[in-house]
């Protein structure tokens, strides 16, 4: 009879605008071979996007149906305008699987996973100092000086958000961006490991 496979994992990544969480979502993903998340939205879809694979596009009115049926992980209104969520259904159904999969979300949503699904792993990635973190919005080159300010602004307040929140098991400083991305995936291993005894 062959062994009962290990059960997946959920791993939350977090992170302020310019910490380079993005990168280290996608590095990781590769590393590990996970699963990224789709996340349902009520925004409309491009003509370049596909459902399901993008995002699940759900009507204003059928999301706020699939809140009350408690179908969210996670959700949340993004500039007073459009909702995006995390849905259980696909989750559960990589973690039955076996395979790991990851949510690039805000604290916001951290701490609802935390409080929906306590079996994860919570990182939130760190700028080195704050001197660097206003350095690197500043090299992008995507913004004016104003947009900067209020981007390193909203920044400093989520890193004391996620502090203050509890959500968080793990704090990664992105010093090094190779580094970050190495001691994420070796946390996310060794739990794999001592998933595997448990068993």
């Amino acid at each position: 009879m062959p062994a009962t496979s290990t059960r997946g994992a959920l791993i939350v990544i977090s992170g302020p605008s310019g910490v380079g969480k993005t990168t280290i979502v996608h590095k990781v993903r590769e590393e590990l071979d996970a699963i990224f998340s789709v996340s349902a939205t009520t925004r409309p879809k491009s003509s370049r996007e596909v459902d399901g694979v993008d995002y699940y596009f759900i009507s204003p009115a059928r999301f706020e149906e699939m809140v009350k049926e408690d179908a969210f992980l996670e959700h949340a209104e993004v500039f007073h305008c459009h909702r995006y969520g995390t849905l259980k259904e696909p989750v559960e159904k990589v973690l039955g699987d076996g395979k790991l999969i990851l949510l690039d979300i805000d604290v916001q949503g951290g701490m609802q996973v935390q409080k929906n699904m306590e079996q994860s792993l919570r990182f939130f990635i760190l700028p080195p100092s704050e001197d660097e973190l206003l350095r690197r919005l500043t090299e992008r080159g995507r913004d004016d000086a104003d947009s900067i300010e209020r981007r390193f602004s909203e920044a400093k307040q989520e890193i004391e958000f996620a502090r203050q929140s509890g959500a968080y098991e793990y704090f990664i400083v992105n010093d090094d961006l190779d580094l970050a991305v190495a001691e994420t995936v070796a946390i996310i291993r060794q739990y794999q490991d001592a998933a595997r005894w448990a068993t």
